[in-house]
């Protein structure tokens, strides 16, 4: 009888150790999917962040053209007035010279 119970406690003491071998490994599994999701959820925060930034920039980028545009347009008023104004000078200047 004491082999039988030798057998039976060897059987009752591998079973325990392979249960909480199991338990063990499933513990670190779900340990290791929450900092894997955490992980990913940082990545994706700091991917949406990034995308918002680009964004701006994008629409800084298309104000900044709209300026520049109407800012070449006035430009090439300002010219025009400029030459004008040197036209009516030179002609005045002419004027006062012959006159």
């Amino acid at each position: 009888m004491t082999i039988e119970l030798a057998v039976l406690l060897s059987f009752v003491s591998v079973s325990f150790a392979i249960f909480f071998g199991l338990m063990g490994l499933r513990r670190s599994q779900r340990q290791d999917d929450e900092k894997e999701a955490t992980t990913m959820t940082t990545m994706i925060v700091k991917l949406e962040n990034i995308s918002m930034g680009i964004s701006e920039i994008k629409s800084e980028m298309n104000n900044i053209k709209c300026d520049l545009n109407t800012q070449r347009e006035r430009l090439v008023i300002v010219e025009e007035s400029c030459k004008s104004a040197h036209k009516r000078i030179d002609t005045a200047w002419k004027g006062v010279r012959n006159g």
